[in-house]
């Protein structure tokens, strides 16, 4: 450490960094790993840092610059995982995206044969998030540079882990100021599963339906293989593939046939088969009708938008008065807060759900200087606005209304933030930009002290053409959170941030949409949870930002979609609530949920 600081008590903090060979802990492994043990001034009190080798292709090397020659003597994991376990225990893992580090320790701590013994974590991603630190993305590089910290070797796993020590403590040291709670999740509590599975291949064509044992295959069928095969699965599923024949893992209503060597089998694929008249071939009968396969029908060429062209950002936000303005509400009642919301938006403001870094002003509203945040907004002199001034920064000729005027703490201008993204209104569509080719819709709410935070489930589904999913792995949760293919992901990185990641150059066009929603356990509601704060991110910059605070009595909720329209890609910001409960949410839209 460059400073001296003081980190957060209550924790026994590790910092940790790995480089892997790929992005799916079930398959690719880890090259190297760093893991350092702080003592409360930021000091390294312990340290693990060494390359690994994985026994396998080392992936990316233009990116991690570990070549197969510089790990071919390093240890195997194995060989170092009693030590590292040693480090883990007790101790609260700090990562920068904290689930996908911790994820593949986990997997490589199972195939030792031994077990994760990190019972928190908490990601500086979604901490830097919470506090809204002015800069154009939350990449660890752009951290580093915002807090000057200097980075001498990105993606090299030790200088990572001291340049996240030093951005974990000024992010950290900023929370406590704001008395903003840490983003400190449970480890147990939602587990990634990441079965196996046939990777997908894009078919181009249609599919013509279910078998017709008179006509044979036809080019775009759906295929689904359950059980033990003669050829090797991924071996079957890739001539399949090169017959023109699409593979899917799971049983639906569009799948042509299941292809099953025990023809008495108990797993559930074979059973939705029968039960919904899904014709079933052994392999040897596939095998037979492989060597005549019929021709398919092309699926048609996309043709331009014709629907509202993406704007830069600077042409949509500044056409507003208030535009680059943070305003958090306080006081009020839920109806009075959700006005002002509305008319914050009317002038461009974005609305904050915390008292983050990033808020310029602060509404006032009925019992709002009773807040016990108001002693932090006093000593950072933040300008205090009335119901009287956004109502007549609206309608300046309108008059003005008989509201107690706060006294402002400070007639300073308030510092506008530089990077300001578009801000959406419920139920806005815009065209995303053309040269997205990923983006992660993240959703945050107003942090809550540990042990009090709300417990919602961020999912996403994803509809084809008849706005329903083909088959129940379309539905992704926090126990199953990554798609068949790999291009839609969940991240639970914090007690109220979460988020989608969605690759659509990479995504199937069998998915017209990604709905992204959420539900809260228990008896609460959103109308309880308050207003949701959505941010939809590009790698390298937020493409637009919305704020939904219209829930009441609703337990679900849609937040945005993602859909084509015409061969390009729309932003919809919903905000639509149901009472019901999540497994009523996914049933209503196709998945079969187990009782």
């Amino acid at each position: 450490m460059t400073r001296p600081v003081r980190l957060p008590t209550g924790h026994r903090w590790l910092v940790v960094d790995v480089e892997t060979s790929g992005l799916r802990s079930s398959t690719h492994r880890v090259l190297s790993v760093a893991a350092l043990a702080l003592r409360e001034d930021g000091s390294v009190e312990r340290e693990l840092v060494t390359l690994l080798n994985p026994g396998c292709d080392p992936g990316p090397v233009h990116i991690h610059n570990l070549t197969p020659q510089r790990l071919a003597g390093a240890p195997r994991f194995e060989e170092v995982a009693k030590d590292l376990l040693e480090l883990l225990d007790g101790r609260t893992l700090v990562a920068h995206n904290a689930s996908f580090d911790y994820g593949f320790l986990d997997a490589e701590i199972r195939r030792a044969g031994m077990t994760m013994p990190t019972r928190q974590r908490l990601c500086t991603l979604a901490l830097s998030r919470r506090l809204e630190i002015d800069v154009p993305n939350h990449k660890l590089s752009t951290l580093a540079a915002h807090w000057k910290v200097r980075q001498n070797r990105a993606h090299d796993a030790y200088d990572d882990a001291l340049v996240l020590t030093e951005v974990f403590a000024h992010s950290a040291s900023l929370a406590e100021s704001l008395r903003l709670p840490l983003p400190v999740v449970g480890c147990a509590d939602r587990r990634a599963v990441y079965p196996d599975r046939i990777p997908r291949v894009e078919s181009p064509w249609r599919n013509p339906g279910r078998l017709d044992p008179g006509t044979g295959l036809v080019q775009g069928m759906k295929l689904v293989i359950s059980g033990s095969t003669d050829v090797p699965r991924l071996a079957l599923a890739a001539r399949l593939a090169a017959a023109g024949l699409d593979v899917m893992n799971s049983v639906s209503r569009q799948t042509s046939v299941v292809v099953c060597n025990d023809p008495h089998s108990s797993s559930a694929k074979a059973r939705r088969a029968v039960a919904d008249g899904i014709p079933v071939l052994t392999e040897s009968q596939l095998g037979e009708m492989l060597q005549h396969v019929m021709p398919g029908e092309p699926k048609a060429a996309a043709t331009p938008s014709e629907g509202r062209k993406y704007r830069p950002p600077e042409t949509v936000a500044s056409e507003k008065p208030w535009h680059g303005r943070r305003v958090l509400i306080v006081g009020g009642s839920h109806s009075d807060s959700v006005l002002m919301r509305s008319r914050i938006v009317q002038l461009g403001a974005k609305p904050s759900v915390n008292l983050s870094a990033g808020v310029t002003d602060v509404l006032v509203l009925d019992g709002g200087e009773l807040d016990p945040r108001m002693d932090r907004v006093s000593a950072r002199q933040l300008p205090l606005l009335t119901a009287t001034d956004v109502n007549t920064a609206l309608d300046p000729a309108a008059p003005r209304d008989e509201v107690p005027q706060v006294e402002a703490v400070a007639s300073l201008e308030p510092i506008r933030p530089q990077w300001v993204a578009p801000l959406l209104a419920r139920g806005e569509v815009i065209d995303l930009p053309p040269q997205t080719t990923s983006l992660t819709v993240n959703a945050s709410w107003r942090a809550h002290v540990e042990g009090d935070a709300f417990d919602v489930d961020v999912v996403a589904l994803l509809f084809g053409e008849d706005g329903r999913v083909g088959c129940d792995e379309d539905f992704l949760f926090y126990n199953s959170p990554t798609s068949a293919d790999g291009t839609v992901e969940l991240s639970c990185d914090g007690s109220s941030e979460q988020g989608v990641r969605i690759e659509l150059t990479a995504l199937h066009s069998d998915y017209q949409c990604v709905s992204v929603s959420a539900a809260i356990g228990g008896d609460r509601t959103f109308g309880e949870l308050g207003p949701i704060s959505v941010t939809v991110d590009a790698p390298d910059h937020t493409i637009a930002t919305f704020v939904l605070d219209a829930g009441t009595t609703e337990r679900t909720m849609h937040f945005a979609e993602i859909y084509r329209r015409a061969g390009r890609w729309r932003l919809r910001a919903v905000g639509q609530g149901y009472e019901y409960d999540l497994a009523t949410l996914a049933t209503e839209y196709g998945v079969m949920v187990d009782d």
